[in-house]
């Protein structure tokens, strides 16, 4: 039997920019984080880790919840495009970057605040500015272990399922990606199929740690 291989491309897609999004949102939250003190730092710190502990069901509840037709969000969305927003290949994507956006800010705020801070205050002493100096010092030092986060970031919103399939469903050659379809493989009985892109998305997977491997900072002692 002849395999689709749209859940695959479309989980190649979803996954690039959700990390794309997850990335320019991922190095701000990470910035302010890591270098800024402000009243409720510890509860933005804490939102953005939830999404690690609360189970995928409870997430794609919450975003039904927000994104669906009935309410605000849902609602001006449908207004603005002629469509709901659920059950497209764009709630995948807002699936997808709540699945990697966590992780991606806490490996981002990591890796800057490992750069040694003598840099900064010798740069500081010299008259650059806050926004100066992080982008011309901190981030450029930072890059390998921010590019490997970034690489996490998309094996994650790759293999996403449970939050997926709750706002985007599972609609064959629309909103099915590789996770769901090969769930709906094994539900059907066809084990080829499943078997198949289980070695096709763990290949991946592998690909992506290997490269992010390489691209995390060495030690030598």
């Amino acid at each position: 039997m002849a395999i689709d291989w749209f859940p695959l491309w479309l989980s190649l897609r979803v996954a690039a920019i959700s990390t794309l999004l997850a990335a320019g949102a991922g190095l701000w939250i990470a910035y302010l984080l890591a270098f800024r003190n402000f009243r409720g730092k510890e509860i933005l710190d804490a939102a953005v880790t939830l999404p690690l502990v609360l189970p995928p069901t409870v997430l794609g509840y919450y975003l039904l919840v927000v994104l669906g037709r009935r309410s605000p969000i849902g609602a001006f969305y449908e207004w603005l495009t002629g469509g709901p927003l659920v059950f497209t290949a764009k709630a995948a994507v807002i699936a997808a970057l709540l699945h990697s956006l966590p992780l991606l800010v806490k490996s981002t705020r990591a890796a800057l605040e490992g750069v040694d801070p003598r840099y900064a205050r010798a740069a500081a002493s010299l008259g650059a500015s806050e926004w100066r100096i992080f982008h011309r010092i901190t981030l450029p030092l930072a890059t390998r272990p921010v590019l490997a986060a970034c690489a996490i970031a998309f094996a994650r919103a790759l293999g996403d399922f449970g939050v997926t399939i709750m706002i985007a469903g599972a609609i064959p050659g629309r909103t099915q990606t590789i996770a769901v379809a090969i769930y709906n493989a094994v539900e059907s009985g066809n084990g080829a199929a499943a078997r198949t892109m289980v070695v096709v998305l763990s290949a991946l997977a592998l690909a992506i740690l290997w490269l992010a491997n390489r691209l995390s900072p060495r030690h030598v002692t």
